[in-house]
């Protein structure tokens, strides 16, 4: 019964995503979008992204019982280290970091976005999923390469090997060739176990390439991970938290979130305190906002790995 509720919201939110898609482009073509600033892009980030990972202490709690542990300390400590962990890996090894985080993030995103329409589990689905979510990174490099390669630039990566590995991708067509395998997946998705509410699945398609054709990549990746991916996922939350009440579930989910919402915006208030004294403005904005996601991304991810795996 949960599930069908998640489906019927999805769809419809899916669908006015995809609206506001539109919507947002035709303004795009009418309005100078340069007053979109990478600080605007960050407080979207920090306000409506980050928030939908906030509940990984309550799914934290949940991990330890099955290990039978009950110090929370533990899963804080675990949770940070790993984070620490992955931006020092990315400070030494910038460009390993990156691909590593494009892959997972592929993955991560794919399923995330999907697997509330899906029964099955299979190794097959893996991969799917990672085609399906490659969309997200692939789009940017077809509609917008010189922009994209100035923001992996800006990322600390100074390997020539890895961008002439990308000019490669862009002249041998392997990038059509990645869209077209993710356009693929999505129509597998859609047909395996047809039913209506999978039209979500190309509601979803059409809106990445539409904002990611019309916007930069910096742009059309907050629209997507605000107000497709976080919004998705925090629904899902919301109703685990009352599967009754939609909107009690939003306040109970808004509660619960704002603590770890708070202390996440601080932490990445000093970090771009001390960024700014080395790098430009903007230039430590995009630092803040791809390092971030990768160091928060991998224990995320981690997390909801080890629960489902263990929980099952």
């Amino acid at each position: 019964m949960m599930k069908i509720k998640i489906k019927k919201i999805c769809f419809n939110h899916s669908f006015i995503f995809f609206l506001f898609c539109n919507i947002f482009s035709l303004i795009f073509l009418k309005v100078d979008i340069s007053i979109i600033s990478p600080l605007v892009c960050l407080l979207l980030i920090l306000i409506i992204g980050i928030s939908h990972g906030s509940l990984d202490h309550m799914k934290g709690q949940r991990l330890l019982k099955v290990f039978d542990l009950r110090n929370i300390s533990i899963f804080y400590f675990s949770y940070l280290l790993l984070a620490i962990s992955i931006t020092v890996f990315w400070v030494l090894f910038p460009a390993t970091a990156l691909i590593i985080f494009l892959i997972v993030a592929s993955y991560h995103f794919g399923k995330e976005d999907t697997q509330f329409l899906i029964n099955e589990n299979s190794n097959i689905y893996q991969l799917i999923f990672l085609f399906k979510g490659s969309l997200i990174i692939l789009a940017p490099l077809f509609f917008h390469f010189d922009e994209t390669m100035a923001i992996f630039k800006l990322l600390l990566i100074k390997n020539e090997a890895f961008y002439l590995g990308l000019a490669f991708v862009e002249n041998k067509k392997i990038l059509d060739i990645g869209i077209i395998l993710s356009t693929l997946s999505s129509i597998f998705l859609f047909v395996k176990n047809f039913e209506l509410k999978k039209f979500t699945i190309f509601l979803d398609y059409f809106s990445i390439i539409i904002i990611n054709y019309y916007f930069t990549p910096l742009i059309a990746f907050t629209i997507y991970f605000c107000f497709l991916h976080s919004i998705r996922h925090s629904i899902s939350l919301m109703i685990e938290l009352d599967d009754k009440n939609l909107k009690n579930g939003f306040f109970i989910f808004f509660k619960k979130a704002l603590p770890l919402t708070i202390l996440t915006t601080f932490l990445c208030l000093i970090g771009m305190y001390f960024l700014n004294k080395n790098y430009g403005f903007d230039s430590s904005i995009l630092k803040l906002i791809f390092i971030g996601l990768a160091s928060l991304t991998f224990p995320h991810i981690l997390l909801e790995y080890l629960l489902e795996k263990n929980e099952k």
